[in-house]
């Protein structure tokens, strides 16, 4: 396939690619820097988000390369082109469930980024592509769920969808969510 083959698509699985390296540091440091008495719960769990990313992320620059791409693979380029926040933590910043929050806001960016991927592998025609972001679209939702559940809310609330969660305060003010 040439470059010019699905080009929207290939455009928007490069922003997967930075958005999910991005989400990677930051389930990380939430995995390093959190406190409190759910520790020994979410802990583990933050490894097993992490390997599930790792697992899209890799899928999603295969796909690419398949395609005809190019997938971003330097730090360089995912800082340049993710929409996701790039912020320090550290300890005892903030509570286990505002860190939660964070990965609650950062998942349904991901999920709304699925989405959109949907649609413009829909307009182009690119049935496999969409097939994979069909699947990773699925388990956002079911993460967010999870996540949801934990924060005593459904996975339904919370749903206004700002265009980017980067902005110069981070993730966003978990009272406007």
């Amino acid at each position: 396939m040439s470059e010019d083959q699905f080009p929207k698509t290939q455009a928007h699985l490069n922003q997967l690619i930075a958005d999910l390296s991005q989400l990677q540091v930051n389930v990380q440091q939430i995995h390093w820097y959190m406190r409190g008495p759910e520790f020994f719960k979410l802990h583990p769990k933050m490894d097993d988000f992490n390997e599930e990313f790792a697992e899209q992320l890799d899928e999603v620059a295969e796909r690419l390369i398949a395609l005809g791409g190019k997938p971003f693979a330097t730090t360089h380029e995912f800082i340049d082109h993710t929409n996701l926040p790039d912020e320090i933590i550290e300890f005892g910043q903030f509570p286990l469930p505002e860190l939660m929050q964070h990965l609650d806001h950062d998942f349904r960016y991901v999920r709304d980024q699925y989405q959109q991927g949907i649609e413009i592998t829909d307009e182009e025609h690119d049935l496999p592509t969409q097939d994979m972001l069909n699947g990773y679209k699925a388990e956002m939702d079911k993460l967010i769920w999870m996540v949801s559940a934990f924060l005593d809310k459904g996975p339904q609330e919370n749903e206004a969808k700002p265009e980017s969660p980067k902005g110069p305060d981070g993730p966003g003010d978990p009272e406007d969510n």
